[in-house]
C-alpha cells in the first residue's frame, strides 16, 4: 500500500525524517510530497527543499520525494494512493490536523488519514523554531539532517553579504 507524507519541509528536520523512516517500515510506498502552502513565505526555494528531502530520504529504498500544487485528495488519487500520513508533535498539533483530515474525507471519502505521533526526542521540534535558532546562529546539529545544516549555513552567509552589499 502506497501512502502520501505531505508538508512544506522548509527545512525537512529530524522530526519528519523520524516520521518518513518509521512510515517507511509500514507502507510499501511513501511518498514524501513537497506541498505549495500559500500561507507560508519559504526561506528555502522549492528546489532547495526537493533536494534537501532527496539528500534525508537517500537511505530508504521504498521512499520517493515529489512535489505538488493544488488539493491534497486530488494529488493522493493521482498517485493511486488512499492514505496521508501527517505527524502529531502535541495536542496543539492535533486541532489543525483534525479539521484538514475531516476536510480531505468530506472531499474525497476514499481518502483516509493516519495520524502519527513524532518521537518524544523531537516533540518540541518545528521548521519554524529551527529557521529562528539557525538565524540567530546556534547550532542545529541534531535538529536537521546534515545536508540541510550546511544549507542553512550557506544561505545565511549569502543573505549576510547581499545585506553587506547593499
Amino acid at each position: 500500500m502506497k501512502a502520501i507524507y505531505p508538508g512544506s519541509f522548509d527545512p525537512v528536520t529530524s522530526g519528519h525524517v523520524d516520521i518518513i523512516q518509521r512510515a517507511a517500515k509500514v507502507f510499501d510506498e511513501v511518498v514524501v510530497a513537497l506541498a505549495v502552502n500559500l500561507e507560508k513565505n519559504p526561506f528555502f526555494t522549492i528546489d532547495e527543499r526537493l533536494a534537501m528531502l532527496r539528500d534525508a530520504c537517500s537511505h530508504l529504498d521504498n521512499v520517493r520525494v515529489d512535489f505538488f500544487g493544488g488539493l491534497l485528495v486530488d494529488y493522493v488519487e493521482n498517485q493511486g494512493a488512499k492514505v496521508v500520513i501527517k505527524g502529531l508533535r502535541a495536542v496543539s498539533d492535533f486541532e489543525f490536523e483534525l479539521q484538514m483530515a475531516l476536510t480531505n474525507k468530506r472531499l474525497k471519502d476514499s481518502v483516509e488519514t493516519l495520524f502519527m505521533m513524532t518521537s518524544a526526542e523531537y516533540s518540541f521540534l518545528s521548521s519554524s523554531l529551527v529557521k529562528e535558532l539557525a538565524a540567530f546562529g546556534a547550532s542545529l546539529a541534531g535538529l536537521v539532517p546534515k545536508a540541510v545544516e550546511d544549507r542553512f549555513q550557506a544561505k545565511m552567509q549569502q543573505r549576510r553579504q547581499e545585506a553587506i552589499d547593499l
